[in-house]
Order: C-alpha cells, then structure tokens, then sequence
C-alpha cells in the first residue's frame, strides 16, 4: 500500500490526503526521555512478536507537520530526521495504521486510524463488490485496465492483478468505466 493515500475526511467529507506515520526504534534505553519530551515526536512502548519482548518507538506524523523530516532537528547521537522518511517501498516496518490526513476542504490536519477502504475516496460499490483505488493516479490506471480489453501492465500493476473478475466482464465495463470517470471528475 502507498504511504499516501486519498481519502475522505470524517468531518466535512471533502477530499483529504492520508499519510502513515513512521516509527522508529529508540536503540538506548538512556534515550527514552528525549523522545517521551520531544514535542514532535509521540512516544510508545511495543509489543514484539511473541518471545521477542517490548521495544522502545518514536513516532513521526509528517503530515502534521508543513516541513516534514526536516522539522525533526537536535535528536541524540546515531539519529537523523532521516531515520523518519518513508521506506521507497510500498511497505510498513509497524503494520500500524496510524497516520495524519490533511482535508483539503476543511483545512483539518489530525491524527487518523486508516479503515481501508471504507476511508477510500475512489470506492463505490456494484453488484455487492466494492471497487476502490489508493489514489488518483491508481483509479485512473483502474478505469484505463477495466476499459482497455488488452490489459495493459503498468506500475500499478501489482494492484490492477487483484481486481475482481465482477468488475472486468465486458457488461460491466461500461458501467463501471462510467463511475470511476464520475469519481475521477469529482
């Protein structure tokens, strides 16, 4: 999953950007108080996996935050505001689903437990399935899939391999086509 995603917001229902939090492992023990006290990082005690123990975690939400990392400054020897940047992969080090959206309508930047896809800005649902993509760039590779009886690979094309059969029946292309360009205009 992306580390940005588009979204609705629960208070005005506007458009809103979602970005995961990242966290880091506090490798000191002697560290713990700077990031309990840091006033933009959150603290946290975690679970491991099981027998693996407790561990120590600073949590960064860059979307609370105009300057990103680089509003991280004077951490403890061994730390960087680098250490916060998201991973170039589309993977999470916490499988947390904790981030901060941004409402583009309402202006609100709050901390956000991600439900996805219920949270999805680009979803609708036809005959009983839910179609949703991560973004604007995604639902427009979706309606480009669905409409094109070649089915074309693109970077997406991990995400497009799991669309269900329901949605790529040449019946219901049409109609399907026709709602992802409503949401994309939208």
């Amino acid at each position: 999953m992306p580390h940005v995603l588009d979204i609705r917001c629960p208070e005005c229902r506007g458009p809103a950007i979602f970005e995961f939090a990242e966290i880091v492992r506090i490798r000191r023990k002697q560290d713990v108080p700077f990031f309990q006290n840091h006033r933009l990082l959150e603290y946290a005690l975690f679970e491991g996996s099981p027998g693996a123990g407790r561990w120590h975690g600073a949590i960064f939400y860059a979307g609370l935050h105009a300057q990103g990392v680089s509003a991280l400054a004077r951490l403890p020897d061994g730390y960087s505001p680098a250490d916060w940047n998201h991973s170039r992969y589309w993977y999470r080090t916490h499988g947390l689903d904790t981030g901060a959206r941004v409402c583009t309508a309402c202006g609100t930047r709050r901390k956000h437990t991600l439900r996805w896809p219920a949270d999805a800005r680009f979803q609708f649902v036809y005959r009983g399935e839910r179609l949703w993509a991560f973004n604007r760039e995604s639902a427009i590779a979706l309606r480009d899939y669905i409409e094109s009886g070649e089915r074309k690979r693109t970077r997406w094309a991990s995400f497009l391999l799991h669309v269900p059969t329901a949605f790529l029946t040449a019946k219901a292309r049409p109609e399907v086509v026709k709602r992802l360009n409503r949401m994309l205009q939208g």
